[in-house]
């Protein structure tokens, strides 16, 4: 059985960083040790307004995987925005990125809270897809958990749908769980019929990880930001990213 990978966001660590002029924390620090610690890769979503990460932290952050070339680097965010710029800037300097995941928020959006909608958005996303392709990188598109949508995700050119799991999340621990993990399950079998791949993330934790990676099948990427670096500044990343990874082994 393929074992699922970790991606770390540190979106977090660039937000506390931006509070003074100091470069503390660093990012790529941080990016390091999560990799040391054997994180499978790294995500960053550079916002238009540079709010956490900025657009230069994602060249740096690139040249750093270049040392790590069994890792992969993950780039998110809206391809109607800034996404395409940044990414395209990476290509040209054939600097490493190997998934762009396309998520539709707006600008100054607290953060991402729904997936595309289909058919609506099929003829937005289809030429921005075709060059990420033709860039060589794999595409994933944010996605809600609707079983229903995921061969129009396929038909659009999608390899991969992430899965938005904050309504699991938000469920866990409640009577609402058991229904919330059957319809993640029932949305990623979907996603896996029509030869996609499923990455999922959004307040996924090291409480309600391994119950998900159990139930739902053929999860290959979860990528995970705010809790891990919540986690972190109590245990350290290295011990957080084991623990993670601890999570995921746990699911097998």
């Amino acid at each position: 059985m393929k074992t699922t990978s970790l991606s770390v966001n540190l979106n977090k660590v660039a937000l506390v960083r931006n509070t003074r002029h100091l470069g503390i924390p660093s990012v790529t620090r941080a990016a390091t040790l999560c990799l040391r610690a054997g994180a499978n890769g790294i995500t960053v979503h550079p916002r238009p307004d540079e709010r956490h990460i900025r657009a230069s932290d994602v060249p740096e952050l690139a040249k750093l995987l270049n040392d790590w070339p069994d890792r992969e680097f993950n780039i998110e965010g809206n391809p109607l925005h800034n996404l395409m710029d940044v990414v395209g800037s990476l290509v040209a300097q054939q600097l490493p990125v190997h998934q762009v995941t396309f998520v539709p928020d707006t600008e100054g959006q607290f953060t991402s809270d729904h997936g595309w909608l289909f058919p609506d958005d099929a003829l937005l996303l289809k030429p921005l897809i075709d060059q990420a392709h033709a860039w060589g990188l794999r595409v994933s598109l944010f996605m809600d958990a609707d079983p229903s949508a995921m061969a129009a995700a396929k038909a659009v050119g999608a390899d991969r749908v992430e899965l938005y799991t904050e309504p699991y999340a938000a469920a866990w621990g409640t009577p609402g769980q058991a229904a919330q993990l059957a319809r993640f399950a029932q949305a990623a079998q979907a996603a896996l019929d029509v030869g996609l791949e499923v990455n999922a993330g959004h307040d996924l934790n090291r409480d309600n990880l391994a119950a998900f990676i159990a139930r739902v099948p053929g999860v290959s990427e979860v990528s995970i930001g705010h809790a891990l670096i919540a986690d972190a500044l109590e245990l350290g990343y290295s011990a957080t990213v084991k623990d993670y990874l601890r999570c995921i082994r746990d699911a097998a």
